[in-house]
């Protein structure tokens, strides 16, 4: 069928709105109305080549939720008319990550970047409408099309009366956010905790440790906006720079430093995770969630201060989150009044708007941008 959908011809390159023609679904795949998709750093990465493709044109858009319209033969059950929220991570449900409660892990995720199915490289469900050209499809799912097909691996189904254009956050940035404290930096009740960058994913980390019962939440960020915001979800503190952040947090511990910094910069550099190393107590833990150039290999850190002082630096891929549970873990959350998603929002645009969104994404007005179909 034919769709519209935001592409990238080249990096560095922007996003520009074209004719599509996508696939029907398959055996373990669903073709998906979309209702809202997320504007995370992510794709925007794709845009600028701090992350590289497998192949031009590229469908961005990896944070959404939509409507089941067709659905092939699938193990989950999904069938038409039924809402879904997708993991930019599919779970397969069987290999050893699945198996070991790392459903983050799963080894499908290893083409996410090739633009085509799993195990197939030349396997593409999209092209161009003009030319009949491969495009490749973000993470297997590319949001920033008005209709998609993905494998069911990608979808979760989630209730009916949850409005989809807040769910979609889900998918990517609240569980990355949230997870990278609750689950990677395992803040627990009175800690100390930096988060440094609040944008999409910084200010999800700001919530989880808030629900994980820290005493100190440090935001860092230059934006006074986001600044502002940080303190609305739960910060109690939001400071400029991380030499502020460190300050404070040493005059909270007695001198020792954070319990965990938790490194959630748009552009990350290796910098900043020193930063955050050197920022943390003895036996303390750096997260790093950040992405920025993936051919940047050094990390300025003391071999010394890793070891003498067992400090712990810690990634994080979709805060360490089993998507088929956290999915739905986290939007009963959002039922119950205690995890924030509306707050998140800070403007909607059109796909047509998605050049405009990642500008403002750029220019520091915006917590989460979102696309609404």
């Amino acid at each position: 069928m034919q769709t519209r959908g935001a592409i990238i011809r080249q990096a560095p390159g922007q996003y520009e709105v074209v004719d599509l023609e996508i696939d029907d679904p398959r055996d373990n795949e669903v073709q998906v109305q979309m209702v809202a998709s997320g504007m995370c750093h992510s794709d925007d990465h794709m845009a600028t080549g701090d992350m590289t493709p497998g192949i031009y044109p590229f469908a961005g858009g990896h944070e959404g939720a939509g409507i089941v319209t067709k659905a092939g033969r699938n193990g989950k059950g999904l069938k038409e008319g039924d809402h879904v929220v997708f993991s930019f991570l599919p779970a397969c449900g069987h290999c050893r990550w699945c198996a070991s409660g790392m459903q983050n892990l799963c080894d499908l995720g290893a083409t996410l970047l090739s633009g085509a199915r799993w195990g197939d490289p030349t396997d593409f469900r999209v092209k161009l409408a003009d030319s009949g050209q491969p495009v490749g499809q973000m993470c297997g799912i590319s949001t920033f099309l008005q209709t998609t097909t993905v494998s069911a691996d990608s979808a979760v189904k989630v209730p009916d009366d949850i409005p989809l254009d807040k769910a979609c956050l889900v998918g990517c940035g609240v569980g990355t956010g949230w997870g990278s404290a609750v689950n990677a930096a395992q803040v627990q009740p009175g800690h100390t905790v930096i988060v440094m960058g609040i944008g999409g994913i910084g200010i999800n980390a700001v919530q989880g440790a808030a629900h994980a019962g820290a005493s100190n939440i440090i935001a860092v960020d230059p934006v006074a906006f986001k600044r502002e915001k940080a303190q609305e979800l739960g910060a109690t503190h939001a400071v400029e720079s991380m030499e502020e952040a460190t300050e404070l947090a040493r005059q909270f511990t007695n001198g020792q430093g954070a319990d965990s910094a938790i490194v959630t910069v748009g552009v990350t550099t290796g910098e900043h995770v020193a930063q955050a190393f050197s920022a943390i107590r003895k036996a303390g833990t750096a997260v790093v969630t950040g992405l920025g150039d993936m051919t940047e290999a050094n990390l300025p850190i003391a071999i010394s201060e890793l070891t003498l002082f067992q400090k712990r630096l810690q990634g994080a891929m979709f805060g360490m989150s089993n998507p088929n549970w956290d999915i739905l873990r986290q939007l009963q959350l959002y039922r119950d009044g205690v995890l924030k998603l509306d707050e998140l929002i800070t403007k909607t645009y059109s796909l047509d708007e998605i050049a405009q969104g990642y500008q403002d994404m750029h220019d520091g007005k915006n917590i989460r941008g979102v696309i609404v179909y």
